[in-house]
C-alpha cells in the first residue's frame, strides 16, 4: 500500500525555511530531489498498453540513493547479481560499531571517517584470515543511523566461513561452519586498528585516545545462515535501505512530524517520536552520504577485480550449478488493467506537463475497456 505521508511532505511544509538550516549545498541539492521526486516538476512520460490501449501519465523519479521511493529495483538488480556468485560455505553476519564519542568526527569529517570504518573493518578480518594463510571475502554496507534518526555509524558484513589459501584452493575457516572468529578479539583489533589511524592524523588529543581504549568496542557476529541462498534474501534487507522510510512516518501537520520506531532499550516494543519538520530534516540530513561516496563495498575473494577473472573457475571447482535468473529482464512494465500487455513508452514531456488533448485537464488515465 502507497503510504500515507512521506519525507517529502516534511520538505515541501518547510518550503524555503530549508535554506536557513545550515545544510550544506550537497544536503540541500539531495533534499530538493527528494523533494521533486515523482512530481510535474521533473516531468514525466505516457505509456500506452500494447494490448488493450490504456494509457497512463507517470512522472518520473529523481532516482537518488537517499529517495524513499526510488531503492526498490535497485535492491532487486543487486541481489540477482550477488545469487550469481553465492559458494557453497557457511555465511556469517557481522557488525562493525564505533561508540558515539566519535559522532562529532563523522559529522565534521563524513568521508575520512567512513572510509576509516570500512578500512578498520576489512583489516580486522584480513588479519585473522591470514593467521590461517587464507585471503578472505567481505560485502559491506554502511548504515549510519539508528531507528531515532539519530547518528549510529556502523557496518553490516557478510563474511564467508572459508577463504582462498597461497595455492588459489578454497579452504573453510572451521569444519563444522559453525564458528567465524572470536568476537572479544575482533574487537580489540577493530579498536586498534580505527584508533591507529585516528592517532598518526592528530584528529584526537591523547585523553580521548585513552577514554576511547579504556572502552570496549562492539563487533558483534550473528550465527550462520540455514543456506547460502537465505544470505543474499536476508542481506537484501540492508543494501539500499535508507535512513526512514515513508510507511514509518504516521503524521504530518502544519508544525511536527510523528514517526514510529523500535526501542530497543525495551526489548524493541513499537514506540512513536513527534518532533518539529526542522529537526526531522536536520535529522535526515545528517544521513545524507558525501558525493559518490560508496556504501556497498566487496573485499578480497569477493572484490570485483577477483570475481572477474577467477569467481567461474571456483565455482566450477566447488561444483557450483550456474544459477539461472527467474526474473523477467523486460524492460517494459505489464499493463495493470489487461494484466498481459506491455506498458510502452509513447511520449515523454517536460515539467510544463503533457499536452491537453492526451488526457484533457481533468484525467491522468485513459481506461480500457477490459
Amino acid at each position: 500500500m502507497r503510504p500515507r505521508f512521506e519525507v517529502a511532505d516534511v520538505l515541501q511544509r518547510l518550503g524555503n525555511n530549508i535554506e536557513c538550516m545550515g545544510l550544506n549545498s550537497w544536503q540541500l541539492r539531495t533534499l530538493s530531489a527528494l523533494r521533486m521526486c515523482r512530481t510535474a516538476q521533473l516531468g514525466g512520460h505516457i505509456d500506452s498498453c500494447d494490448s488493450c490501449g490504456t494509457m497512463q501519465l507517470s512522472y518520473n523519479s529523481c532516482r537518488n540513493r537517499h529517495c524513499p521511493k526510488c531503492q526498490g529495483h535497485l535492491k532487486e538488480r543487486w541481489m540477482e547479481a550477488r545469487m550469481a556468485e553465492l559458494l557453497p560455505t557457511t555465511y556469517f553476519h557481522v557488525v562493525f560499531t564505533v561508540p558515539n564519542p566519535l559522532n562529532a568526527l563523522a559529522i565534521n569529517n563524513p568521508s575520512l571517517f567512513y572510509n576509516l570504518l570500512f578500512d578498520a573493518a576489512w583489516q580486522t578480518i584480513h588479519a585473522f584470515a591470514n593467521q590461517k594463510n587464507l585471503l578472505p571475502g567481505m560485502i559491506s554496507i554502511l548504515h549510519t543511523w539508528g531507528q531515532n534518526l539519530s547518528l549510529h555509524p556502523h557496518l553490516h558484513c557478510i563474511v564467508p566461513g572459508g577463504g582462498i589459501s597461497s595455492t588459489g584452493k578454497w579452504n573453510n575457516i572451521r569444519k563444522d561452519g559453525k564458528f567465524l572468529f572470536p568476537v572479544h578479539a575482533m574487537s580489540k583489533v577493530f579498536r586498534g586498528k580505527f584508533l591507529a589511524v585516528l592517532k598518526n592524523l592528530k584528529l584526537l588529543n591523547q585523553k580521548e585516545i585513552a577514554d576511547l581504549y579504556a572502552n570496549p568496542w562492539i563487533v558483534y557476529a550473528k550465527r550462520p545462515f540455514a543456506g547460502t541462498r537465505s544470505v543474499v534474501e536476508y542481506l537484501g534487507r540492508y543494501t539500499h535501505k535508507i535512513a526512514i522510510s515513508n510507511h514509518r512516518i504516521t503524521e504530518v501537520d502544519d508544525s511536527s512530524v510523528v514517526f514510529s520506531y523500535k526501542d530497543y532499550r525495551s526489548e524493541g516494543g513499537k514506540k512513536h517520536m513527534r518532533i518539529s519538520h526542522e529537526e526531522f530534516t536536520r535529522r535526515f540530513a545528517q544521513h545524507i552520504l558525501p558525493k559518490r561516496f560508496v556504501r556497498i563495498r566487496h573485499y578480497g575473494f569477493l572484490s570485483s577485480t577477483w570475481k572477474r577473472k577467477k569467481l567461474k573457475a571456483l565455482q566450477s571447482e566447488l561444483r557450483v550449478n550456474e544459477y539461472i535468473n527467474q526474473k523477467s529482464n523486460s524492460v517494459h512494465k505489464k499493463c495493470p488493467c489487461c494484466k498481459t500487455g506491455n506498458l510502452i513508452t509513447i511520449l515523454v514531456f517536460d515539467r510544463r506537463g503533457p499536452p491537453d488533448t492526451v488526457f484533457g485537464r481533468a484525467s491522468s488515465t485513459v481506461a480500457c475497456n477490459c
